[in-house]
């Protein structure tokens, strides 16, 4: 696998290595012992799928210690925006974001790092999207960043009349107001 530096570390984009043939093609999604050398010491332990449609928006979204998660995204039919936001209090790069587009066709990966809000825009008329958590999930634990945040300036590719939210992704609060954040002084991983 290709890792791809982006501009927040930790953050990065993972391309697989694609073999193709007369029939079609074949890559690996994962391998535990090649992530942990090329990207960071973690074990995923729950793996999701979500459908949507074109327009929809979900997150941003986290969940706070000791149930932080990191998540490695990637999309099986369609396409997508997928959004990390640094959400590390004394970070250098706090309210900073990184914003990749992954489709069924450039099979692109997208790690997310524990002390991340992460989401994603469909700009497919569907999606499937699939991805690794390396922690359950804890709703008591859950934590969320509006969206249309102004301070954060993410280009969601969606004009607003089109964007589709959850009830509860309609209400969470901008950065500045959010009150926990994680402490970037402190090892997220073991």
């Amino acid at each position: 696998m290709n890792v791809i530096k982006t501009s927040i570390d930790g953050v990065v984009i993972i391309e697989p290595r694609l073999f193709k043939d007369a029939r079609g093609y074949f890559f690996e999604s994962f391998n535990q012992k090649e992530f942990e050398e090329k990207v960071c010491h973690t074990t995923f332990v729950q793996d999701n799928e979500s459908k949507s449609a074109y327009g929809v928006i979900r997150g941003l979204h986290f969940q706070k210690p000791p149930f932080a998660q990191s998540k490695l995204v990637r999309v099986v039919k369609g396409a997508v925006l997928d959004v990390a936001v640094d959400i590390r209090k004394d970070s250098p790069t706090l309210g900073q974001h990184v914003a990749v587009e992954l489709t069924d066709e450039n099979h692109r990966q997208f790690f997310i790092p524990r002390g991340f809000a992460h989401g994603f825009s469909v700009l497919s008329e569907e999606v499937v999207f699939q991805y690794k958590c390396d922690d359950f999930y804890a709703p008591q634990n859950e934590g969320a960043i509006a969206w249309d945040d102004p301070d954060l300036g993410i280009d969601w590719r969606i004009p607003a009349d089109k964007v589709l939210l959850s009830e509860k992704d309609k209400v969470h609060p901008r950065l500045q107001d959010v009150e926990w954040l994680f402490d970037s002084n402190v090892s997220l991983y073991l």
